[in-house]
């Protein structure tokens, strides 16, 4: 008859701890990526101008004041589920663009930031990028202050960001800017989102099967796809998924985009130290923009926010549609 080893006393107990320690390290990690996209991807419309290196003060009754309000406590009429689906409401109406791989997703932005996260003088400009629809060049933009309307930067190449040294860029394409081939159903959208995670280029040593396996990558990814170009109805699908996101909240209160337009925030989890919004029209539900606040000291203060004025499917860079 054989015999079993026991294992030592406390084998259970030590066991125990070491898979908490294992499961917290690895949420961490998912927690950390996840804030490091969210400011990768929201910072993307007004990187440009960051680039340049623009300094401008803003006067006292100029964008700062607008586009600080962030929202109060009070709760809001509607549920971030309920914005979202209005949102995709409004997508259904939507005029269809098409695109071929060559050519380009044009957008212009109003876009307003600070250098540091919490201090300093905001600069507000006018960014235009021309994105590959196919994901096969690399994005090219300029930019200008919107205090000098005639004072448009030279166009330049922008490159991905080297996520292990900042003062390095990737030599590699971006995603496509024209998602064409997004299901137009939301089940089926979340299962090819969840197979086609966003590529969040990551620290050389991230544990990458707990930052892409977890369940919240999907939104993550599905949010990441409001950067370029959706059809309509898959549009609506993707707006019909976000409305499933736990955790997202609609602020209350007056809110404006960095356009100075009425708009309705909704803040979404994931970021740490602070908040990501993403922000539709008041009245028509259409996506705007997006914002960025910081959190030091239990202040809440604007870091940077980007407001969409023009979309458009270009031949070349540098074109105005």
């Amino acid at each position: 008859m054989h015999t079993i080893d026991q294992p030592p006393r406390g084998f259970e107990e030590q066991l125990l701890t070491d898979l908490t320690a294992h499961v917290s390290e690895r949420a961490a990690k998912v927690e950390a990526a996840r804030s490091t996209e969210c400011r990768r991807r929201l910072l993307s419309g007004w990187r440009l101008a960051g680039a340049f290196g623009l300094a401008v003060a803003l006067t006292a009754g100029g964008l700062v004041v607008q586009t600080t309000r962030v929202g109060d406590r009070t709760p809001p009429t509607a549920s971030a589920s309920e914005i979202f689906r209005l949102a995709a409401d409004a997508a259904r109406q939507q005029p269809e663009l098409t695109a071929r791989p060559d050519q380009y997703v044009f957008t212009e932005s109003v876009t307003t930031f600070r250098e540091e996260p919490d201090s300093g003088p905001y600069t507000n400009a006018r960014v235009q990028r021309w994105e590959s629809a196919g994901g096969v060049a690399h994005t090219q933009g300029r930019h200008r202050l919107e205090s000098e309307p005639n004072g448009w930067s030279d166009l330049k190449v922008l490159r991905l960001d080297d996520p292990d040294d900042p003062t390095k860029e990737l030599d590699v394409f971006p995603p496509p800017a024209y998602h064409g081939d997004l299901p137009a159903d939301p089940d089926e959208l979340f299962r090819y989102l969840r197979d086609h995670p966003v590529d969040l280029h990551l620290s050389e040593g991230a544990d990458e099967e707990a930052v892409y396996g977890d369940e919240n990558m999907v939104y993550t990814t599905a949010r990441s796809m409001l950067d370029g170009y959706v059809p309509p109805r898959a549009l609506a699908a993707l707006y019909e998924l976000l409305a499933r996101e736990p955790g997202a909240v609609v602020l209350s209160g007056g809110v404006v985009d960095a356009a100075g337009r009425p708009a309705v925030a909704i803040r979404v989890p994931g970021s740490i130290g602070g908040h990501t919004d993403i922000l539709f029209d008041r009245d028509t539900h259409v996506y705007v923009g997006r914002r960025l606040s910081v959190v030091r000291n239990g202040k809440e203060s604007l870091y940077g926010g980007a407001a969409v004025i023009r979309l458009a499917i270009v031949d070349r860079p540098g074109q105005q549609p």
